[in-house]
């Protein structure tokens, strides 16, 4: 497994340099894997300082917390290795003043014990010392077969309640039972799709396969059960579900639900478990008044996601709400969230009212067998499609193709098929939404074509003049030309073979064949070409022997109308 480091043993040390180098606000405890504010000496004096830590592995806690308003230092252990005792004491004696220190502490064996023994040290040394242990990990809820629940990404939430009520000026007491408290109402759960790589392993700690892991520790530890792939929204109610019994979850009761990346899930991944995480919640009467999303505890690169529920009074609002300096929390205007429906309040541009009906003429019902066709002929080659758009492109082309061909389809019913310019143009601005670069390039070759088109008839002649027109307008928006290795070593070759057979008085069978045949020859050219356009000109050489897929994919639908239409 490749990893941007050094050495497997100073990861650790070299990661702190580095998180001092960015933030200007945190700075090291000598000797000591520790991160403290670089103000601690001054804020010790006149508040309660917060303490917390771990294993390394879980950035960007616990470090990334560290700042006015949360942590007042953070204790780094080897990655997945509790840190000694010595480190904890050490930022306990740098970071303690008068008001004393209040330790975080998650809930695992060495977490409590190396904690627990410099917290005993610090006090036999007069200091006044309040520990609070998170176990919010509901998964392992009722077994008896481990050491109590872990200490997972809801800790976090207890840094922030914690942090702003020592920032308000309370006393040691008060903000150790205001975190207490805090912790027995999270409630956290996530599943795993595979395993995050240690530095000094190398490798995954285990294998998943096709199935994904429910309730997976921070340290690849094991979950309750493995189950198979499913949906998100599948696997976002199961999590919500043993986090609401556990929680006990009533109507009306308010919560701040945190969405958490274990390490190497997208943003994407995360706006869709956010979205079924809302919604989920909402429709049981939870009201729903802060939601956070991103990675605040991970797990190396382990692919996953855990999401986090904590009940919520007014003071424990206030005090998620309260401004941190932390470079981790994600320092946004408070706000509640809102479904969807709620938030879509912009008017879109709208694709014109399509005004159709089944075609009543011979030619609109060949124009409607003849879309349907190359629709089909798309959805039927999506695989190799996309699999050749991932050699040669970035793999979303048969994709993108396949959904517009579904909504085409779907949308066919009411295209103005008797009249072609108008279908044409239909088409054209149906295709448009595609994305990527296919969506404008096929919607101009339609709209083209069918303002061409317009007036001219139903003639051949018409026809040849409308294709050509197309092309050079494709060419004239993508800015290439034949032999470029792009859609239009299809197209042009077609047009010119179109336009050559009605000019000289051909059937429209044959001008049809002729044009098919030629596309295909163009297309399977394009595997000796390099690319001088789209992204696939960025591969050079490496292209060579594949046919570029927008190519094939014109001379597949191309073929499938000559044989409707011709036929």
């Amino acid at each position: 497994m490749k990893k941007l480091i050094n050495s497997a043993e100073c990861v650790v040390a070299e990661m702190l340099d580095g998180l001092v180098t960015l933030y200007p606000g945190l700075a090291r405890v000598a000797n000591y894997n520790v991160l403290a504010r670089s103000d601690a000496e001054q804020a010790c004096e006149i508040q309660v300082a917060l303490i917390s830590g771990g294993g390394s592995g879980h950035e960007p806690a616990h470090a990334g917390y560290v700042g006015a308003g949360m942590l007042t230092a953070a204790v780094a252990g080897e990655v997945f290795t509790s840190p000694s005792s010595a480190s904890v004491l050490a930022a306990i004696r740098a970071v303690t003043g008068q008001p004393g220190a209040l330790l975080i502490v998650k809930n695992y064996t060495g977490d409590r014990l190396n904690f627990g023994l410099a917290a005993e040290v610090a006090r036999a040394e007069g200091r006044l010392i309040e520990t609070v242990t998170v176990s919010d990990d509901v998964a392992l809820a009722g077994s008896q077969d481990h050491a109590g629940r872990r200490g997972i990404a809801g800790t976090v939430f207890i840094h922030k309640i914690a942090g702003a009520a020592a920032a308000e000026g309370k006393d040691l007491p008060q903000v150790a039972a205001i975190a207490q408290a805090a912790a027995e109402n999270v409630g956290t759960m996530g599943v795993s799709l595979s395993a995050g790589t240690s530095p000094s392993v190398g490798k995954p700690s285990f294998e998943l396969g096709d199935e994904v892991e429910l309730g997976l520790g921070i340290h690849g530890e094991p979950g309750v059960r493995r189950i198979p792939l499913r949906p998100a929204d599948e696997l976002t109610d199961e999590v919500l579900t043993q986090i609401a019994h556990a929680l006990r979850l009533r109507l009306g009761e308010r919560v701040a639900v945190l969405i958490n990346n274990l390490g190497a899930t997208t943003p994407m991944e995360l706006a869709i478990v956010a979205r079924r995480s809302y919604a989920w919640l909402d429709k049981r009467g939870v009201v729903v008044e802060r939601m956070y999303g991103g990675t605040f505890l991970s797990s190396l690169d382990m692919a996953g996601v855990s999401v986090s529920v904590m009940r919520l009074d007014d003071e424990r609002l206030r005090l998620l709400d309260a401004h941190t300096s932390a470079p981790a929390w994600p320092n946004v205007t408070p706000t509640a969230p809102g479904s969807p429906s709620q938030r879509t309040v912009i008017a879109g541009g709208e694709m014109p009212s399509l005004q159709g009906g089944p075609p009543e003429t011979d030619a609109g019902r060949k124009t409607e067998r003849a879309i349907r066709a190359a629709c089909d002929s798309l959805l039927d080659h999506q695989e190799k499609l996309t699999e050749l758009d991932r050699i040669t492109g970035d793999g979303d082309l048969g994709v993108n193709l396949g959904r517009a061909a579904l909504r085409v389809r779907a949308g066919l019913t009411n295209f103005p098929l008797d009249d072609p310019s108008a279908a044409l143009k239909a088409l054209g601005f149906m295709v448009q939404e595609i994305g990527g670069s296919s969506g404008p390039l096929y919607g101009v070759l339609f709209l083209r074509a069918g303002a061409s088109l317009e007036g001219g008839g139903n003639e051949l002649k018409a026809w040849a003049a409308a294709i050509v027109d197309a092309c050079n307008a494709v060419s004239d928006l993508g800015g290439a030309r034949l032999g470029d290795r792009t859609m239009l070593d299809a197209l042009i070759p077609f047009a010119h073979e179109f336009h050559r057979c009605a000019m000289s008085g051909a059937s429209a069978r044959e001008a049809l064949e002729a044009g098919a045949s030629a596309a295909e020859r163009g297309a399977e050219r394009t595997a000796s070409i390099v690319a001088r356009r789209g992204r696939s000109s960025y591969l050079g050489e490496r292209v060579l022997g594949h046919p570029d897929p927008g190519a094939i994919a014109t001379a597949i639908w191309l073929r499938e109308v000559s044989s409707v239409v011709g036929g």
